[in-house]
């Protein structure tokens, strides 16, 4: 009998697509070899780590943060300057090859995920360029870890007022790109009331310089704020002109009891009054969290007894220590006698200060019963009570008592961080309790799904609760303009039709 010529046509199609799918394979990979072989030759040998250099490069960045998932990048590229970060991405821009900027890598939204990419690592341009203290300005690249540059202020007698849990890995570079914001933004504001200027790398090499210092500049179009929590979708960050203050010449710390949130917002309007503009930070702990800092296994103790359902930690910054003590005493004790305050203890030291600080900033504990979702949402200080009600009862009502729920906040800039633990560490479950916690916020007019933390990956398909059709409509439109081979960080905030 002959052969069936309809299995015939059937064996010849698929010859075809398997020769197709390999031949495209090792063209994809020639191409990926000679990108490489030009990227290594502009950086030196040193300046591309693939394999298992890679890999270890990856794990290191993994472990500052507390739930980064980085991916696995097709290599690692760790330029030394601005010029060698625009041969890298006029190389990449030609061949369309998908790449992914890192800074601290202490991000929570996956901004950083560089899977199948070229991840960009800045952490070798640390340098910090210039202080120029008759203006109060700083200049740094973008790879400079945080706290170097707030110490490197303070040497000078000045303060960078920006301060987060991750100062010790967050880079300058990083917190731009995300706008964070932090402890202090009730004073002194998010990220990008602090940058005068900037430099940044567009898609195709272009050299965007704008390293302005000057506070009023009105000169066209604000080019750096097209950059400043961008997220790294629309150019590379490289250098920066930060607004430094005077350095404040008292502070004054204290943790206090409060038995009502309705008691909250008076106590923060008093402070904000009587305090001649010092109040720096008005951090709120909710009983769950404070219960979690201040137990073993935590290295802190309780300063006030459990039992109360918040705990206030609050910073003042002024300029005469011995005026400013008394002012802040005089008005906590006016806050205890109205009842807004039900206790108080006023830090005596540094260490005790520091010890006060140190309950806010353990975050890594509500890690220490298992796996937890982390949230950063901002809304009205008014529709914080509803709001966190119907999540935790939402999510009782689904699991029970196996999914953990603490909270904490800036509160004073309407800013919470929601961590739930989960019952089991899976992409579904993830999904599930992310709908929990974003879908009412678009029922609360004004509400954010991002606070401080971008969008990244994680909350991408919950942009319109927080934002209009036109709006994205208009980020959209800018990324086409500035990035229209969708190389640079693709598919974070936007999907990845653009």
């Amino acid at each position: 009998m002959g052969a069936d010529p309809r299995s015939a046509a059937i064996l010849e199609t698929l010859t075809h697509t398997i020769y197709n799918i390999f031949n495209d394979r090792f063209a994809v990979e020639s191409v990926m070899k000679s990108l490489v072989e030009q990227l290594a030759a502009a950086l030196g040998p040193d300046g591309v780590l693939q394999g298992a250099a890679a890999l270890e490069a990856r794990d290191a960045a993994q472990t500052r943060g507390l739930r980064v998932d980085l991916g696995t990048p097709l290599a690692v590229l760790k330029p030394r300057s601005t010029e060698e970060v625009a041969r890298i991405l006029t190389l990449v821009h030609a061949a369309g090859q998908p790449v992914v900027p890192w800074g601290g890598c202490t991000g929570l939204v996956d901004g950083s995920a560089a899977d199948g990419a070229l991840a960009l690592s800045l952490e070798r341009m640390n340098a910090i360029e210039q202080i120029d203290e008759t203006n109060r300005v700083m200049r740094v690249q973008a790879g400079c870890i945080l706290q170097n540059a707030c110490e490197a202020a303070d040497a000078r007698g000045l303060l960078l007022p920006l301060d987060l849990g991750a100062r010790g890995s967050a880079s300058i570079g990083g917190v731009i790109a995300t706008n964070a914001g932090g402890n202090r933004v009730l004073r002194w504001g998010m990220t990008r009331d602090m940058v005068l200027g900037l430099e940044a790398v567009l898609a195709d090499g272009t050299v965007i310089s704008s390293l302005n210092t000057l506070i009023k500049n009105n000169a066209g179009y604000d080019l750096k704020q097209l950059f400043i929590g961008a997220e790294g979708t629309l150019g590379v960050v490289t250098r920066a002109v930060l607004r430094l203050r005077p350095r404040p010449l008292s502070e004054n710390v204290a943790l206090l009891a409060v038995d009502a949130f309705a008691h909250l917002p008076r106590l923060l309007a008093r402070l904000e009054r009587e305090l001649a503009g010092s109040l720096s930070s008005f951090e709120v702990m909710w009983e769950s969290f404070y219960r979690l800092v201040t137990t073993a296994p935590a290295l802190g103790r309780a300063v006030l007894a459990h039992g109360h359902p918040f705990y206030v930690l609050v910073e003042t910054r002024g300029v005469s220590v011995q005026a400013d003590a008394e002012r802040f005493e005089n008005v906590l004790a006016e806050a205890l006698e109205a009842g807004e305050v039900a206790d108080a203890v006023i830090a005596k030291s540094d260490l005790e200060r520091r010890a006060m600080w140190n309950l806010r900033d353990d975050v890594p504990q509500v890690t220490r019963d298992g796996p937890v979702a982390a949230f950063d949402v901002s809304l009205k200080i008014e529709d914080m009570p509803g709001y966190l009600h119907e999540v935790h009862q939402s999510l009782k009502a689904r699991w029970g008592a196996a999914c953990r729920f603490v909270v904490w906040g800036h509160l004073g800039d309407g800013n919470l961080h929601v961590m739930v633990g989960l019952p089991e560490e899976s992409a579904q479950m993830h999904e599930a309790i992310e709908a929990l916690v974003y879908e009412p916020l678009g029922r609360r007019a004004g509400a954010s799904i991002s606070g401080e933390h971008g969008i990244g990956l994680q909350k991408r398909r919950y942009l319109s609760l927080s934002r209009s059709p036109e709006e994205i409509a208009l980020m959209r439109t800018l990324k086409q303009a500035l990035d229209p081979r969708n190389i640079l960080n693709p598919g974070k905030i936007l999907t990845e039709t653009i």
